[in-house]
């Protein structure tokens, strides 16, 4: 038996899709939305751990330790850490636990050769 279906006719109605279907459509866009996020939250990180390795004249492992030490000890969320320091990079004022945590963290692994 051949195709009836001739170019621009319709072609047959595809069945409505399956709960099943559905449930894993919005569980690819959740995990989608979360992956977004988190390429997102990464480059702050790393743009912040730049920050870090200039300012504080560190390598750039240490830069990481610094901003996660400091999330540490202040319970605020890395990347929101890395937020605010990218803010006080471009002249915005940094909170004042962020700015006491940050010189702490930063003498802990300064290179004693870079010291004056």
């Amino acid at each position: 038996m051949t195709s009836s279906i001739r170019p621009g006719d319709h072609p047959p109605s595809v069945p409505a899709m399956t709960d099943e279907l559905v449930r894993e459509l919005e569980r690819v866009r959740a995990e989608n939305r979360q992956l977004e996020r988190a390429l997102v939250s990464h480059a702050t990180v790393d743009r912040a751990i730049g920050v870090l390795t200039v300012l504080g004249r560190i390598s750039p492992d240490d830069g990481f330790t610094v901003l996660r030490e400091i999330s540490q000890h202040t319970n605020i969320r890395l990347s929101a850490v890395a937020e605010h320091l990218l803010a006080h990079a471009r002249g915005a004022a940094l909170p004042d636990v962020l700015l006491g945590e940050l010189h702490a963290a930063l003498a802990r692994h300064a290179d004693p050769r870079a010291r004056p």
